[in-house]
């Protein structure tokens, strides 16, 4: 790869790091080609893009990019795969449900930029896990929201029947 392949190359990682606001960094070595195959399927099928890149390049793309990746770039050692997703816990669930499919280790976690947080090191993929997506966080608000007023139109329709049956009564009399 020539200077110019190199640079091509280079801005359009800097370019992806730039508009995914959710970036994960693993290590698929040792996987053979059927499951990786399956890997790559699962992402498909999830929305997040997979990419094998070179360490060097992805380091520097990090570099010129507006964004601060504080310690991912110590990371960049060995094999190095991108992922990139809308969602911020998609990736994490792959890799963990992959695993349990596999039964093994791999893919390894090295590191995941999400949302501005920068999370490095396998240890933290149940966490990456548990990490609510903007959709989930919203609904939770909404049924919190929604709950008082609930709680308030249902005292009231069951007290205006109580009410209403005691004006009722209070008339009769």
């Amino acid at each position: 790869m020539n200077r110019e392949e190199k640079n091509v190359v280079i801005n359009e990682l800097t370019d992806q790091l730039a508009n995914n606001a959710t970036i994960y960094l693993a290590d698929i070595s040792g996987l053979d080609a059927d499951k990786t195959s399956n890997l790559r399927r699962a992402c498909h099928k999830a929305n997040v893009k997979l990419e094998v890149v070179k360490n060097t390049m992805l380091a520097r793309a990090m570099d010129s990019s507006d964004k601060d990746f504080g310690d991912l770039p110590s990371v960049l050692k060995g094999n190095t795969a991108i992922m990139f997703s809308e969602v911020g816990n998609v990736p994490a669930k792959i890799i963990k449900e992959f695993r349990k499919k596999s039964k093994q280790d791999k893919p390894i976690l090295k590191g995941a930029f999400v949302e501005a947080s920068i999370y490095v090191g396998n240890d933290m993929l149940d966490t990456l896990v548990n990490i609510k997506s903007r959709e989930e966080l919203i609904g939770e608000i909404i049924g919190l929201l929604q709950s008082p007023a609930k709680n308030v139109i249902s005292a009231l329709q069951s007290g205006g029947n109580k009410l209403s049956g005691v004006l009722k009564t209070l008339s009769e009399r």
